[in-house]
């Protein structure tokens, strides 16, 4: 159980990033008795338990303080899952991409610049051909110009930005919400 749900953990909790900030009060726990008898299939187990891990996780970021919309960042073309985790990272915990998505403003050039930040010992890719898509629209091609950004329904709660480095094969998902105007006052009309 312990193998299961540590392989659960890495795509569920672990691919979520609501404000940056990691909590001391955050923990998983998965208990069993053993009264059933029943020894499921270690893979099946761990496909189910990744499955409810995942529905847990994308709740908690759907829950999160003051939040409009749910952010999934994509990472395809990775040249490994720590270079596409670090990419998807930087992009989350941009403050100005999340007020951008707030305020319905696909604005890609902010998605660039936070992925610029990942060292390319990390990440390597070359920033000229990089794709990056809003929920859909190809709004950079190439590192430059793509699709008109009018193009990008910003509406719905979900804003799924897709970034293909073109660096590889690995694919890497990660949730966050955007920075809202709810989120400062429930973070800060209270005294600790």
């Amino acid at each position: 159980a312990s193998a299961a749900l540590g392989d659960a953990m890495e795509y569920s909790f672990n691919r979520i990033d609501s404000d940056g900030c990691q909590s001391t009060n955050d923990t998983v726990i998965l208990m069993a008795s053993g009264a059933s008898g029943v020894t499921p299939d270690l893979a099946e187990f761990t496909a189910g338990l990744t499955a409810v891990a995942q529905d847990l996780a994308a709740q908690l970021i759907g829950d999160a303080e003051g939040a409009s919309h749910d952010i999934a960042v994509e990472v395809n073309g990775a040249s490994s899952q720590e270079a596409g985790l670090a990419v998807a990272r930087s992009v989350a915990r941009s403050n100005l991409l999340k007020a951008a998505v707030f305020g319905n403003d696909p604005n890609w050039g902010r998605v660039l610049s936070s992925i610029g930040t990942v060292p390319a010992t990390i990440a390597p890719f070359d920033p000229q051909m990089v794709d990056v898509a809003i929920n859909g629209v190809t709004v950079c091609r190439n590192g430059g110009l793509g699709d008109p950004r009018e193009n990008v329904d910003m509406t719905p709660r979900l804003c799924t930005i897709s970034i293909d480095l073109k660096a590889g094969d690995e694919f890497v998902r990660l949730l966050t919400n955007d920075l809202t105007y709810d989120y400062v006052t429930e973070n800060s009309a209270y005294s600790s």
